[in-house]
């Protein structure tokens, strides 16, 4: 499902005659680009009809009389490459929570987008912190599978631009074992057996037919996955899980499939970089916190990259409402030997091309306008960002959480709410 931004009415203010609504200049001292390009100093963005039509230095030609945004930084919108944002308000409170379904019969049919609510307060909070796209996934409850994640931006609006069925969720390692009946043989049989059901699918389910693991609806469902047309990204932190994933790659050389956590990814990096099975990964994780994590490092990231492993940073820490992290997670991942190039890209270039996002986490004549500008070096945790553009669109820098600050940062007595005051 593709829904179309519509243009805010906010947006009228930045008129100027002669030029067009849908056409503005970011200015940096620093324009970075994500491209071959590099960082240009002193460098120029200029935005029109949602697409960037030119980058490059101050000698850019400058449309007369266009908006112009000047910061110490510019680079393309972030991307979360896994978040749980939009799709659970509060936690404990069930009836803002879609993460999950317990009771449901249903497991990779479950529809993740179906939930996403763009009026969710971490929408606004992750665009603040220059996030543009997110992809979300829900989480398991009782099935090994999760179901389908989507891709969204975090315009906050309710046409925000939404894909569907963007990839396949599964969770092996730990979770997944105690998931299929204990144990981690259990969990890939389970794995193994749901894909050939998918692959039959409609055959092996004519006439009132059966699958091995998966309802006609679930089969119909990883049917695409099955068939190497869609992302199946699965989650596993410990060598020997992902060894097993490796397994299966190799004998089904059609699949598609991306790693999430990879805690101990940096000791298969070469088997990781010649399969081409990119990792998503949480750059702080560096603990022994359980049998599969034992050799986490926060040089994990390094490595992967080093070994040619294309790598995205995320915060798993608090995956819907704290997504905006991942700039300081990157930052730290830099402190512990990552180059800063390669860190920028794991926020923007990587994580575009492990969802197929062509034309997104870039800044080149042509990409899409999803750009922000920075009052800093965007991996310092004191930098803030001043403007964020979506498909050319300028956003808003509030969140509910700016406006409550900025209500009682100088409240005036006779502003006070009405209350009961004792007689």
């Amino acid at each position: 499902m593709i829904r179309k931004l519509i243009a805010s009415s906010a947006l009228a203010a930045c008129l100027v005659a002669g030029v067009s609504a849908e056409t503005f200049v970011v200015s940096g001292k620093n324009v970075w680009t994500g491209t071959d390009v590099g960082t240009i100093a002193d460098g120029v963005v200029v935005i029109r009809d949602g697409k960037v039509v030119a980058v490059g230095g101050p000698d850019t030609p400058v449309p007369e009389g266009a908006p112009v945004t000047e910061a110490e930084w510019v680079t393309p919108g972030l991307i979360s490459a896994f978040s749980r944002t939009g799709i659970v308000e509060v936690d404990a409170e069930d009836s803002t929570n879609d993460v999950s379904a317990a009771l449901s019969p249903f497991s990779v049919s479950l529809n993740a987008a179906d939930g996403f609510n763009p009026d969710d307060t971490a929408v606004d909070v992750t665009r603040l912190g220059g996030v543009t796209r997110i992809a979300v996934a829900p989480a398991p409850s009782t099935n090994l599978f999760a179901g389908q994640g989507f891709l969204a931006d975090t315009s906050g609006a309710q046409e925000s631009d939404v894909r569907e069925r963007a990839f396949v969720y599964v969770a092996m390692g730990e979770g997944g074992a105690g998931l299929a009946g204990g144990s981690r043989p259990a969990s890939w049989a389970q794995l193994r057996a749901a894909l050939d059901d998918a692959r039959a699918y409609p055959g092996r389910y004519a006439g009132g037919g059966e699958g091995d693991v998966l309802t006609r609806r679930d089969a119909a469902a990883l049917a695409p996955a099955a068939k190497g047309q869609q992302l199946i990204l699965v989650s596993a932190s410990s060598a020997a899980d992902l060894n097993a994933l490796m397994d299966l790659a190799e004998d089904n050389r059609t699949l598609k499939f991306a790693v999430l956590g990879g805690d101990e990814a940096w000791r298969v990096a070469g088997r990781l970089a010649s399969l081409k099975i990119p990792v998503i990964l949480d750059a702080f994780s560096n603990l022994p916190s359980s049998f599969e994590r034992l050799a986490a490092t926060q040089e994990n990231a390094a490595r992967l990259v080093a070994a040619g492993v294309p790598v995205a940073i995320v915060n798993l820490d608090n995956d819907s409402h704290l997504a905006r992290l991942m700039t300081q997670i990157a930052g730290n991942a830099v402190a512990n030997g990552l180059d800063w190039d390669e860190a920028m890209k794991s926020l923007t270039v990587v994580p575009a091309k492990i969802y197929g996002l062509a034309g997104y986490g870039v800044l080149a004549p042509g990409a899409y306008a999803d750009v922000v500008a920075w009052d800093g070096d965007p991996l310092e945790v004191t930098t803030n960002v001043e403007a964020v553009f979506i498909d050319g669109e300028p956003q808003g820098l509030t969140s509910r959480q700016t406006e409550l600050r900025d209500r009682y940062l100088s409240l005036d007595e006779t502003d006070r709410p009405r209350a009961y005051s004792r007689p």
